[in-house]
């Protein structure tokens, strides 16, 4: 009944039979207590500590109850006094940490005045990404180009998306159509979606980017190179068009489990015709495989379909036909 005061069974067991008076000897004590001598000296030192047996001034050497109601007025005061400690010592160190952050965040040669804040190094953008995660309360909004995603990429992320899902967060993901050839990618995002998570794919994407309940975004500094770092940003207005950018590409990408039509028109698949846009603008095969998430095989594998299609010897050839035939 007074465990809430610090009081185990046998402890109160023997405050009981203190408060009667008449408990006697140690060693009777110990009997009507239904414990043993050891143990009743034991409860009589944290009784003590208590302040629920204090010196008797009948008996020279010998201990009293403290009243039941006057003790347990001392052990809530006692409780609330504590609580008082705590807080202060709480508030106390909030304040220290404040500080110690401000201090920490001067020194840093690469926090903007704007309070964005430059990520150098991998471990310096996981370090952040649980910091952020943790404190997740309702949305999580991610694009992930570049197609299949490298194994310690997904076993890092797996982790962190947990954590999210199960406090039900809202997680919406856009990948790049061709993580659909890639099944551990593709197995990944069904984990997702499995926990609640919102998947949709488009054949093209921008950069990068990760939006915390839209109050803190994280973009990489070199989209080609994610290892120079990320850009961790809480400016309310860039923060605002990177939401917006993201609700953009969400609009027009599709559910990862749906399938993708033609266009009735010309029979050109969303992958087909960005190929051919990119292309025709001058890119590299690399350059348009890495903004399509393929291989270079896999782009002159499907430009080879698409110029036997059009009956063109050249790509130079192809490009007209298909201007002709209002392709681009």
């Amino acid at each position: 009944m007074l465990e809430a005061f610090g009081l185990d069974a046998r402890t109160e067991a023997v405050y009981r039979e203190m408060l009667d008076r008449t408990a006697g000897s140690v060693a009777e004590l110990a009997v009507r207590a239904g414990t043993t001598e050891p143990d009743v000296r034991d409860a009589f030192d944290h009784l003590v500590e208590l302040g629920l047996l204090t010196p008797s001034r009948e008996a020279v050497h010998g201990l009293r109850a403290v009243g039941l109601e006057a003790g347990l007025e001392h052990l809530l005061r006692r409780q609330e006094e504590e609580l008082a400690r705590r807080h202060h010592d709480l508030a106390v160190g909030k304040a220290a940490a404040a500080r110690a952050i401000a201090a920490y965040s001067t020194q840093q040669p690469d926090v903007d005045q704007d309070g964005s804040e430059r990520l150098v190094g991998l471990d310096a953008i996981q370090g952040r990404l649980e910091l952020l995660t943790g404190r997740l309360r309702e949305e999580c909004l991610s694009i992930i180009p570049g197609g299949a995603q490298s194994e310690a990429s997904l076993r890092a992320s797996r982790p962190l998306d947990e954590q999210a899902l199960g406090r039900q967060v809202r997680m919406r993901v856009i990948y790049q159509d061709s993580v659909r050839n890639d099944p551990a990618t593709y197995a990944y995002a069904q984990w997702t979606t499995d926990r609640g998570g919102e998947i949709r794919s488009s054949p093209v994407l921008p950069g990068r980017l990760l939006i915390f309940d839209r109050t803190v975004a994280l973009v990489p500094i070199d989209p080609d190179n994610s290892r120079l770092g990320a850009l961790c940003t809480s400016s309310p207005g860039m923060v605002a068009t990177l939401v917006a950018l993201f609700e953009q590409t969400w609009e027009v990408a599709v559910p990862l489990g749906a399938t993708r039509g033609q266009a009735p028109e010309d029979g050109l698949t969303p992958g087909e015709r960005e190929l051919l846009r990119l292309l025709s603008s001058g890119m590299t095969d690399e350059a348009a495989g890495k903004r399509l998430g393929v291989s270079m095989r896999t782009v002159r594998r499907q430009m080879a379909t698409l110029m036997e299609r059009l009956e063109a010897t050249s790509r130079f050839e192809a490009g007209l036909k298909a201007a002709r035939r209002g392709w681009l």
